[in-house]
């Protein structure tokens, strides 16, 4: 039996028929873009009052279940409005997204279908396309807003650097490279499998685990390529399989997420020197965390993690210092991912199974509030630009119409969204 035989968790539409709102061509989504604008009369998705974005905190909730985005206000802990786009994103680019789209022509960047998109967080039209060759793609920017770094698993299993600057002439192409084929993986996998990437704030390196490899890559971001691989060695019966990762703000502290044994863990890495992390925890369920880390959040004070364990519906929260879990928060649903406000003071977890969203106050240390979004969210991250009313009901109208149906993204887990690799 293969790995992939053996990890429905990876490959959850394995052996199934796509579900309904996936694949459509990237040809009748933007022929659906094109008729959902003749129902507006301003802008890419349109407003009655040709009304423009404006410099308003907003946090961007993408619904894997029927490709649209629900947008909150975190002053307010309200939602503005949901609207469709005919795609979605599970895992968009947050980590310096907040501080970084504070203009209408800057782009969120989402994984979608088998690459990355910019979309104007002014207008969420599209502003670049890349195929990466694979349908699991994780991607952050870097804090100084130049770069896009990609890692896309199977079957490409390669990096990429993408020009983020959009005031460059090559803004939206693919600047750097890395084919890591040839490191083999794990069993019967034909690379390392790059899973997820976190950036320093020094904007120097990014880290990626490689959940085929076992192995945890330095990569330098200028010029790109591979600086080292560490080992990672498990601390069961089963490969230790690191597949996603968080830096913190103060740029001392990794957290990697582990597919590993039944129940999963999570590394506590010191990054004080970035290019020679060192591995300094290893948290498993004995220690309290919950089940299935999938992905982490960290403080503004770089103390506190915040990890999101699906398998027990909840978010383990670590005290960094201490290296130990304090708590959890119970959501009373599956949630994979989270995202900061701006202000980094609260932090909004999609919760997928409730369609809602889960407000945790970073400094009270519990949930302070549940927003009810649209269907099945998943992916989240934040801007200082809120685009411009839309027509999301004449949107709705004229998709329907057309029989279109959404551009899919990978998810791990409870997956909506019937995406195939």
């Amino acid at each position: 039996m293969t790995d992939r035989e053996r990890d429905p968790l990876l490959y959850p539409n394995r052996g199934t028929a796509r579900r309904a709102t996936a694949g459509v061509s990237r040809r009748g989504l933007l022929a659906g873009s094109a008729a959902a604008g003749m129902a507006a009369t301003a802008g890419c998705l349109g407003d009655e009052d040709g009304g423009d974005a404006t410099r308003r905190p907003t946090v961007f909730v993408f619904n894997t279940g029927d490709g649209s985005v629900s947008l909150i206000d975190p002053a307010a802990d309200e939602l503005i409005e949901t609207r469709v786009l005919g795609l979605s994103s599970s895992f968009p680019s947050n980590q310096y997204a907040p501080e970084l789209t504070d203009e209408p022509e800057e782009s969120l960047w989402l994984n979608v279908g088998r690459g990355v998109r910019g979309v104007s967080v002014g207008s969420l039209s599209e502003t670049a396309v890349i195929e990466t060759g694979s349908g699991a793609n994780w991607l952050e920017r870097s804090p100084d807003g130049n770069h896009v770094v990609v890692s896309a698993r199977e079957p490409s299993h390669r990096q990429f650097r993408i020009d983020a600057d959009p005031t460059s002439e090559r803004f939206g192409e693919v600047t750097g490279e890395i084919d890591r084929t040839v490191e083999g993986g794990r069993g019967d996998r034909d690379g390392p499998g790059p899973c997820d990437v976190t950036i320093h704030p020094d904007g120097e390196y990014a880290y990626v685990p490689d959940l085929f490899g076992d192995t945890l890559t330095v990569v330098s971001v200028d010029p790109f390529e591979i600086v080292t691989r560490i080992d990672v060695e498990p601390v069961g019966d089963s490969p230790a399989r690191p597949w996603m990762g968080t830096v913190s703000p103060d740029g001392r502290t990794l957290l990697v997420e582990h597919n590993e044994d039944e129940t999963g863990t999570e590394s506590v890495w010191d990054v004080s020197d970035p290019a020679n992390p060192r591995e300094s925890t290893r948290l498993t369920a004995a220690d309290g965390l919950g089940r299935r880390p999938l992905t982490s959040e960290i403080g503004p004070d770089s103390e506190t993690g915040y990890v999101f364990t699906p398998g027990s519906n909840d978010v383990t929260v670590v005290d960094l210092v201490a290296e130990e879990v304090t708590s959890r928060l119970d959501l009373g649903g599956s949630a994979f991912v989270g995202t900061w406000n701006p202000a980094r003071t609260k932090l909004y977890v999609p919760v997928q199974t409730n369609d809602e969203v889960a407000v945790i106050d970073h400094e009270r240390g519990q949930i302070v509030d549940r927003i009810a979004v649209g269907a099945s969210p998943y992916g989240a991250t934040s801007a200082l630009v809120r685009p411009q009313p839309g027509t999301s009901s004449s949107m709705l109208t004229v998709m329907a119409r057309l029989g279109l149906r959404s551009e899919t993204t990978y998810c791990i887990g409870n997956c909506a969204c019937g995406h195939q690799l």
